[in-house]
């Protein structure tokens, strides 16, 4: 569908919209229909006039207040409890109760339409206008609940509630039960208030129209704090929702597994040896981190042992994401950031007796060898002092490479499980110690290992496009971000460089044999820019930050431009419609992580600022500054 159909089509809904509703109102206005809105709303009435009238008046009657609770939900500023009330006094409780829901059921069916029709910017302008966190609330594990919440809160009209439960996604089926269910406590308070009004003596209606007055004029004199109270209820469960050690779910992780490993397993061979056989618990698992899919490999090593992985806290901000991997034993980690509930979930995961499986690296390999690792890891090995298994990789990155579009056919994975330490062993030896060790286990290099398989092709006809997001320097001419891929060759918008590259990854007309060696000569020609006393990496960049919808990982935040210097890293732009500067010391910076043509980020705390640069190419530039930066002269 095009753009202009899409937009003639919206047009054309909300013309039809506004003629139901203005015939809707013509028809409650007009001839012996406005008599009965009188009769009605009439506040003089007695029970006996009431009741007459509401005789003599039949079906119009209630069609009447059918179609008043229908267009206060989908006008949202039609208040909902005198209509509620005068139901029950013209109707009785049980009536009056059915003729407003099913007034409301038609219009938050209207109000689901209407989402479905026009997106989210209906609730983002709902929202903007009253003081709850939707967006928060619609990442927890307690919708329904929240949703019944709201209906029960001063202030928000109907309308508001069923625009935020719309925009969670919901089938229609769920939206109707849960915004049906959500309105009949309120609605029968309402009611039942206008029942009672008629059907007991007038001092006792009035003693209760005063309570509930009192009531509600406390409840708008406070309603900052209520609904503080209420957000702080929404945050604590959505955290509590992502902070959690997923509970392992067996036949959950087998099908995710087998699913992935299906599809793999048509162009991968893959071969998994354990040495080790069962594992002694509690224990630690180390892996090396070369490809996307090493979870899949190491995960089917320790099938048997139900582990429990440590993942990036933004795949948790996906909604199907996180079904899975809370059901396969996974908790989210900051990256590279302080993060007081990860230490506590892998504790917990210590004393309950289960294996905590990690890839220390904390994030893909770049260029197919090992990556370095925070210290905070080999003092967390010494001090839990508990067993210590480690998984090496070999063939991950070559089959899936970071920057790689597909998987490539005829790839070998090797994936090998070993014991490095005994129960209490890690604490017997030093921490540098601890270190080397951990670092010879892990340590993986794609284009020797490959060197060492002289039998294997791999079978793609793209096997360099995506290059030009990792490889940025071109070695002819010295541009940057000239570099373009098709297909298996490699070319220079600047100059007549011309390279192949073979179904092994050799590169044929350059100098370097591989890209490990193109991408090291890449690092040496910023090492020498970082000689420059003013030298600074700066971009205009979008802001996103972690998604609570679970619609996808990240969410858009503001703009403004980043910097990065000998000093740290700098953001100055707008968050959330507000001016802010923001800054991160360079000595609490280990790396800027960085998606190969997508994106640089950084966590703090719980947050993640992930940053779109002007140029996606560039994000490569910011992981190598960053760790060159660290770098001791």
């Amino acid at each position: 569908m095009t753009a202009t159909s899409t937009k003639k089509g919206k047009i054309i809904a909300a013309v039809c919209f506004v003629v139901v509703v203005i015939g809707l109102a013509f028809f409650l206005f007009s001839g012996d229909n406005f008599d009965v809105l009188k009769e009605i709303f009439s506040t003089s009435a007695t029970k006996e006039q009431v009741q007459n009238s509401i005789e003599k008046l039949g079906i119009r009657a209630y069609i009447v207040v059918l179609i008043i609770s229908m267009l206060q939900v989908v006008l949202t500023f039609v208040p909902a409890e005198p209509l509620h009330v005068i139901s029950g006094i013209s109707f009785g409780l049980w009536k009056g109760m059915a003729v407003c829901l099913i007034g409301i059921l038609i219009g938050n069916t209207i109000v689901y339409l209407l989402y479905k029709i026009y997106g989210a910017r209906l609730t983002d302008y709902f929202a903007a206008n009253v003081d709850f966190d939707f967006s928060s609330a619609g990442a927890s594990n307690r919708l329904a609940l929240i949703v019944i919440i709201l209906y029960c809160l001063p202030a928000i009209p109907y309308g508001i509630i069923c625009f935020f439960a719309a925009s969670m996604g919901m089938k229609y089926h769920k939206y109707i039960f849960i915004t049906g269910i959500g309105a009949i406590p309120s609605l029968f308070l309402d009611v039942g208030l206008g029942h009672l009004t008629m059907s007991t003596s007038w001092t006792i209606s009035i003693i209760v129209f005063v309570v509930i007055i009192i009531l509600l004029i406390l409840m708008c004199k406070y309603k900052t704090q209520i609904f503080a109270k209420v957000n702080e209820f929404v945050r604590r469960s959505r955290e509590k929702a992502q902070n959690k050690v997923g509970k392992y779910n067996p036949f959950v992780y087998w099908c995710a597994s087998s699913l992935v490993l299906a599809t793999i397993r048509s162009k991968v061979k893959i071969k998994l040896k354990n040495n080790v056989g069962k594992l002694s618990k509690p224990c630690i698992v180390l892996s090396n981190h070369g490809s996307f899919f090493d979870f899949v490999y190491s995960g089917k090593l320790l099938y048997k042992e139900q582990p429990h992985f440590i993942v990036a806290r933004m795949y948790f901000h996906h909604k199907w994401l996180r079904f899975i991997l809370e059901r396969t034993g996974a908790f989210p980690k900051s990256m590279y950031s302080t993060d007081i509930d990860n230490v506590k979930n892998c504790l917990k995961v210590m004393s309950g007796g289960g294996v905590l499986a990690m890839m220390p690296e904390a994030r893909l390999s770049t260029i197919g060898r090992f990556e370095d690792i925070q210290d905070a890891t080999y003092k967390f090995i010494q001090k839990v002092n508990v067993p210590v298994y480690t998984i090496k990789i070999n063939g991950g990155y070559l089959a899936k490479p970071k920057w790689g579009n597909k998987i490539r056919k005829g790839a070998v994975v090797e994936a090998e499980l070993n014991q490095l330490f005994g129960d209490g062993e890690s604490q017997t030896i030093s921490l540098a110690e601890v270190k080397a060790r951990v670092d010879e286990a892990l340590t993986f290099n794609e284009w020797e290992w490959l060197d060492n398989h002289p039998e294997i092709r791999y079978k793609t006809k793209t096997i360099a496009e995506g290059l030009e997001n990792v490889l940025i320097v071109c070695p002819k001419c010295g541009s940057k971000y000239s570099l373009t891929t098709s297909r298996n060759h490699i070319a220079c918008e600047h100059c007549d460089l011309s390279v192949d590259m073979d179904n092994r990854y050799a590169l044929h007309g350059v100098e370097f044999k591989n890209i490990a060696e193109w991408y090291d000569w890449q690092c040496d020609v910023f090492r020498k820019e970082l000689k420059k006393k003013k030298f600074a990496l700066e971009s205009e960049v979008e802001l996103r930050h972690l998604s609570e919808n679970g619609k996808r990982c990240t969410r858009y935040a503001g703009k403004g431009v980043c910097t990065l210097d000998r000093e740290g890293l700098k953001y100055v732009g707008t968050q959330d419609g507000t001016k802010i500067e923001k800054f991160f010391p360079l000595e609490n910076i280990h790396r800027i992580l960085f998606g190969a043509g997508e994106d640089f980020e950084i966590y703090d705390g719980k947050e993640l600022y992930y940053f779109v640069p002007e140029n996606k190419r560039s994000s490569v530039a910011w992981y190598i500054v960053s760790g060159l930066l660290k770098e001791k002269d």
